[in-house]
């Protein structure tokens, strides 16, 4: 059996074993080294050949952005996955590792009893990840997720199926009403990349990424600054307006419903779907009757399966479902498991994926204008 290398970065010595210990309750994976910070880790790279580096962020002479950074400038292509702390600090602080090219991240264990549920916790967060992240991985590792595990761990943990494409084949033109996106991993730069290019629509754009609170609302801040859309965190009851961009809370369900003619937000605490809350298959599925189907479906990269039930619901109430593509993804798992299973009409590279929204969007909306004078 290839037993996956991973490096441990961190400059606490209790951090360090814990995260050690608690990746060596998985016979797959072999720890190969550690570092204090990023100077000697980036020493180690080569020697250790690590298939995957866990990366602390705040550490002295080289924290773990700057980190990330010099190892991609020198070549080295490892996921990294940072170690970050669930404050609005380590939100901000997390996302600009992902900008600089980090991989994914988990969050701490925070106010954990006992240092075996923080063990374990660990364990949960970091194995799938890891497993799914390394050459080889396929989009989720542990094929039965245990009892406890965390919503993202356990959605990460659900292998994707693997098949061929299964395209469905076109249909009529028929109007968008809304636009839905959900994605995980690799998630926050893929959305980066769609709102940057694409054009404030007529019509509302709601987005599920699977984030813990803080880090959607800092999701929401910085994409707001990329684009022409209006880019915020989405609030209970609030109407779904054309031009904006909402994207679900952590720990919230996003769902929509039509009040007067107009789309509106609703947030619930509903228990977790795929694990998962804010869950992708629980806004698609409800935006279908919102909208009677006038739906236009979009899943970027990410673990698991979240949103092939979802992609099944709107192409059944005949709305138009769009995928990401192998290559571009950091994880096909949500997009190839929709893909494989024959919901999704098209696949894209991520570049191409606003225009194709903008394109399929304005052409629908220009078809029915024209088709009812």
């Amino acid at each position: 059996m290839t037993r996956t290398r991973v490096l441990v970065v961190d400059d606490s010595v209790v951090v360090r074993r814990l995260v050690t210990d608690a990746l060596s309750r998985e016979p797959r994976i072999d720890v190969v080294g550690v570092a204090a910070n990023g100077r000697i880790a980036m020493s180690k790279l080569d020697q250790l050949a690590p298939d995957v580096v866990t990366m602390d962020i705040e550490m002295p002479e080289m924290n773990g952005i700057e980190t990330v950074r010099a190892m991609r400038k020198a070549g080295h292509k490892q996921p990294v996955i940072m170690f970050s702390t669930l404050t609005e600090r380590g939100a901000s602080a997390t996302l600009d590792a992902l900008a600089a090219g980090a991989t994914d991240y988990v969050t701490k264990p925070a106010n954990v009893g006992s240092v075996q549920q923080s063990l374990q916790r660990v364990a949960d967060e970091l194995i799938p990840r890891i497993l799914a992240l390394a050459p080889g991985g396929r989009g989720g590792a542990l094929p039965h997720p245990r009892a406890g595990v965390s919503a993202g761990a356990a959605a990460a943990a659900t292998p994707s199926p693997r098949g061929p494409v299964r395209l469905q084949p076109p249909r009529g033109t028929h109007p968008v009403r809304l636009v839905v996106i959900g994605s995980s991993t690799g998630g926050p730069e893929a959305l980066s990349k769609v709102i940057s290019a694409l054009p404030a629509l007529p019509v509302p754009v709601a987005v599920v990424q699977h984030m813990p609170p803080v880090f959607t609302r800092q999701l929401a801040a910085r994409l707001d600054r990329l684009g022409p859309s209006t880019v915020s965190e989405a609030v209970d009851g609030e109407p779904l307006l054309p031009g904006h961009v909402y994207i679900a809370p952590g720990d919230k369900h996003l769902t929509v419903r039509t009040k007067v003619a107009t789309l509106h937000a609703v947030l619930e605490n509903g228990p977790p779907v795929n694990f998962c809350r804010p869950a992708v298959d629980v806004l698609f599925r409800a935006a279908v009757p919102a909208v009677r189907g006038e739906i236009l479906a979009v899943v970027l990269t990410g673990m698991g399966a979240d949103g092939r039930s979802g992609c099944e619901a709107v192409v059944a109430g005949g709305g138009t479902v769009l995928v990401q593509d192998e290559q571009t993804s950091v994880v096909w798992g949500m997009p190839g498991a929709v893909a494989t299973a024959g919901w999704a009409h098209a696949v894209y590279p991520i570049n191409e994926v606003a225009g194709a929204v903008a394109r399929t969007v304005n052409e629908s909306r220009t078809a029915t204008v024209g088709g009812a004078s």
